[in-house]
């Protein structure tokens, strides 16, 4: 059986990181299907005081800025969406 792209990738912002609301927006409009979630705390909290960040399958993804994590984001979840997912 095969698994779709959107739920192979966990996304997850942290309620209390500066820069998650452009970057949640963005992601969420531009993939409807996929997990993405603003959580509680991802337990990430010296990089969430510092910069913006997210964690893609429990694996922290931190960037200078909202811009950077956006594009970071969005390239690991076009190249599973590119992989053999139906």
């Amino acid at each position: 059986m095969h698994r779709r792209w959107f739920e192979i990738v966990k996304i997850r912002f942290c309620e209390h990181n500066k820069g998650k609301g452009k970057t949640f927006r963005r992601l969420t409009e531009e993939f409807p299907d996929a997990s993405i979630k603003i959580k509680d705390c991802i337990k990430q909290c010296s990089t969430c005081r510092e910069m913006p960040v997210a964690t893609v399958d429990k694996k922290k993804l931190a960037a200078k800025d909202s811009e950077e994590l956006y594009s970071r984001l969005r390239a690991l979840v076009m190249k599973e969406k590119g992989n053999n997912y139906e």
